[in-house]
């Protein structure tokens, strides 16, 4: 059985830093790119960031310079490394595994994601 979870979710002050955590059992994802995406309160789920195989990374317009996703494929995780941190951020954050082997492009949409995770709450106070 394939499971996600993430981690490392809270409450922070604006200006403040986070790192999520999201790993990965039931099978390695080391092939796959790996996303995050979040849900602001109010707001549809949205990207905002991947990971390639070859570890290229792709951002939304509004967390680019701010945060950075990496991977460690020996321990079948991902993160997501988030700096300056604004309110706007607040939302629920998700791991996905893509369902595209070997992809390496710029689009990572929510029907190309074959797993979720359940998604850990970041809160930033102003």
């Amino acid at each position: 059985q394939v499971q996600l979870v993430e981690s490392g979710g809270g409450l922070v002050q604006a200006g403040g830093s986070l790192r999520l955590s999201c790993a990965a059992s039931g099978r390695t994802f080391s092939t796959y790119p790996m996303s995050w995406f979040r849900q602001a309160p109010g707001k549809e789920r949205e990207f905002a960031a991947a990971i390639t195989w070859r570890d290229d990374t792709y951002y939304t317009a509004s967390v680019k310079g701010r945060f950075a996703i990496s991977r460690d494929n020996a321990k079948n995780t991902v993160y997501l490394q988030m700096n300056s941190l604004k309110p706007e951020d607040t939302a629920v954050y998700y791991c996905a595994a893509d369902r595209r082997e070997y992809y390496s492009g710029r689009f990572y949409g929510e029907d190309e994601m074959q797993y979720w995770g359940k998604g850990t709450l970041v809160t930033v106070s102003s």
